[in-house]
């Protein structure tokens, strides 16, 4: 695709390898890692790469984002780590979804159904979202075993506090692996049993079973404040525009809707195509900063939909075309940007428009 904008994200696909490369070293070779691709791969769209054809199963979090893969050619086995509606069944069957479960009225649709279909049981431990009570699991069993068409391939949970509460998270690993248990004891040897994402994999070796669901860590921003001590990341996403006009403003000046800056002195004033319907979180006017020529320059006024404003005037030899970084990884992180938008690192990156090209370099 021809890239016609100055607004891009960038993506680094060897940083993503890096990034896999640190996550399987740290949870052994014997263990396979089912990356999570929902929301266009956290916003980063490397679902839409070559990169998944190195993985034998794929997690995301809705039916049509697992028909986009198989869209795509992948053929391995793609798991949906949510629930559907029990309208989508008959897509999951077309398609060879294999698909997370927990609810009673889903598994009787599902059977109903009639045709070949995989599940993996999801056990609900203390997420307080989804899952069956862990003393449900061998009524729950008997209930789909009443359907021969349906395989049970794999059995998980969610750990909720696996970076702020070993106490709760370790309560949640015994009450998994009772049900556990219960299962193997039904139906023999599970071919996937699994609870850890990005926190359970860096602090709860017990969690990592032999399926791991890397989200966060694996494009290389940290799921913990101390996430880069355990485990060396390399950020896969540069997020960048360009100056599109320039100009000198005087003293008293408004900038932007509402009259939300005035300028306290001469100010250069550079202009930048990107706005709120690009992603860029309003809620950064008048307290952001981006990076311009290796120097960060304040965002001043309202953000736009389409663009915003930033002061350079203490910059030297700005000029039309010169890039601007919304994040570079170095001067100005991912993580800054979401903790002046009071929010988590995970939301800022996965919200970035459709509008906004991706661009994959190496």
């Amino acid at each position: 695709m021809e890239i016609t904008r100055p607004t891009v994200m960038e993506i680094d696909i060897t940083a993503f390898e890096n990034n896999l490369q640190s996550i399987q070293a740290c949870v052994g070779k014997q263990v396979v890692i089912m990356p999570v691709m929902k929301a266009n791969a956290y916003g980063t769209w490397l679902n839409q790469t070559n990169v998944i054809h190195q993985f034998s199963i794929i997690a995301v979090a809705t039916v049509d984002e697992a028909i986009e893969l198989r869209k795509q050619g992948f053929e391995n086995e793609i798991f949906i780590l949510n629930q559907p509606d029990i309208e989508e069944i008959h897509k999951i069957v077309d398609y060879q979804i294999t698909v997370g479960i927990s609810s009673d009225s889903f598994l009787e649709q599902l059977g109903q159904f009639g045709k070949k279909v995989s599940v993996h049981i999801e056990i609900g431990t203390g997420m307080g979202r989804t899952g069956i009570h862990p003393n449900r699991v061998q009524e729950y069993i008997n209930h789909i075993q009443q359907y021969p068409h349906i395989t049970i391939e794999g059995i998980y949970t969610h750990l909720s506090s696996a970076d702020t509460d070993i106490a709760y998270t370790q309560k949640q690993l015994q009450l998994f692996n009772k049900a556990v248990e219960t299962a193997e004891q039904l139906v023999g040897k599970l071919k996937y049993i699994h609870a850890a994402a990005s926190n359970g994999i860096l602090n709860f070796k017990e969690s990592h079973y032999h399926l791991v669901r890397p989200g966060m860590i694996l494009y290389g921003y940290p799921a913990a404040e101390d996430t880069l001590q355990k485990i060396p990341l390399k950020p896969v996403s540069r997020l960048k525009s360009k100056v599109i006009l320039l100009k000198k403003v005087p003293k008293g000046t408004s900038i932007g809707y509402a009259r939300s800056f005035i300028t306290q002195k001469e100010t250069t004033v550079a202009t930048i195509p990107m706005g709120y319907a690009d992603g860029l979180r309003r809620s950064l006017s008048n307290k952001g900063y981006v990076v311009i020529k290796g120097k960060k320059a304040p965002i001043i006024g309202n953000i736009c939909m389409d663009s915003f404003m930033v002061d350079v005037t203490d910059i030297e030899g700005v000029s039309v075309g010169d890039d601007v970084y919304i994040w570079d990884n170095e001067i100005i992180t991912l993580e800054e940007v979401a903790k002046l938008c009071d929010t988590i690192n995970y939301e800022i990156l996965s919200t970035i428009s459709y509008r906004v090209p991706r661009v994959f370099v190496s």
